[in-house]
């Protein structure tokens, strides 16, 4: 069979068809008050959990804001967050206002899995690049009303909030702990083998139990934390959906040789 006239050949072969051109990565991201506003999304139900047989009404003693608006689960959280740090000495270090708290949504009704998860947004010691096998990486900056945000904190729901509000606690703690006293955007570093969750995860979190045990001792404002005693489906039932802040997980950047992470800024 002949060959197509209009198509180039390379010598006796067939035509080398060339590959679409990768999408070039931004290396920031922002977002602004006005203008470019962070995404907020539904939770839906997962497909798999069974529906309530009766309408969960949630008690009234239990505040979650006015029932005519979305429940906004990030903006409860960050509130919740800031009288945290404020409160537990172990915690001040964190400054709540370069904290990005974003939402995934739960593939399964499983109540094992992801709850929660803090990743941060910049490589050890604080560095905004690092250099992997010959190619300098950075990690995307992430910028809200102009300011850079040190970590990305995600709930994954429903999951999270279908947990007993002991354990809710326990894993806000569990990932603030996460957060170097350094506060220079990377992780809590700890000696031996496992750094991230000390040699033991029990004692590690036994530990967690016990910051959240000394906050609430402190008697904070119920209503702070009250939506953490209620269900996704009371929630849901009495907003009518449940909003989050949906976001891309940063990625790493590959730079051009001698090009330096910040001055992309």
């Amino acid at each position: 069979m002949a060959a197509n006239a209009g198509a180039p050949l390379e010598g006796a072969g067939v035509s080398k068809i060339a590959s679409p051109p990768r999408p070039v990565l931004p290396l920031v991201l922002r977002w602004e008050t006005r203008g470019r506003l962070l995404p907020l999304r539904s939770v839906r139900r997962t497909p798999d959990a069974a529906p309530p047989p009766l309408p969960p009404e949630a008690p009234p003693w239990l505040p979650s804001g006015p029932a005519d608006r979305p429940f906004d689960f990030c903006g409860h959280v960050a509130r919740l967050c800031a009288d945290v740090v404020r409160r537990c000495r172990e915690l001040a270090h964190v400054d709540v206002a370069r904290l990005l708290f974003d939402v995934t949504q739960a593939r399964t009704a499983a109540a094992h899995g992801l709850q929660a998860r803090v990743t941060p947004l910049r490589f050890h010691g604080g560095a905004l690049t690092r250099r992997r096998g010959g190619t300098l990486y950075q990690v995307q900056r992430y910028v809200v009303d102009g300011r850079d945000m040190l970590y990305l904190v995600t709930f994954c729901l429903p999951r999270f909030l279908e947990q007993s509000f002991d354990d809710k606690f326990v894993t806000l703690f569990h990932e603030l702990y996460h957060i170097s006293p350094a506060f220079d955007g990377d992780l809590r570093r700890h000696a031996g083998r496992c750094a991230l969750h000390s040699r033991s995860q029990r004692a590690y979190d036994a530990h967690m139990a016990h910051l959240a045990r000394a906050y609430l001792a402190e008697r904070p404002d119920p209503a702070l934390h009250a939506f953490l005693r209620l269900s996704f489906a009371q929630l849901r039932h009495r907003h009518g959906q449940v909003v989050g802040v949906r976001l891309p997980r940063p990625r790493l950047v590959p730079l051009p040789e001698g090009e330096k992470g910040g001055a992309a800024y």
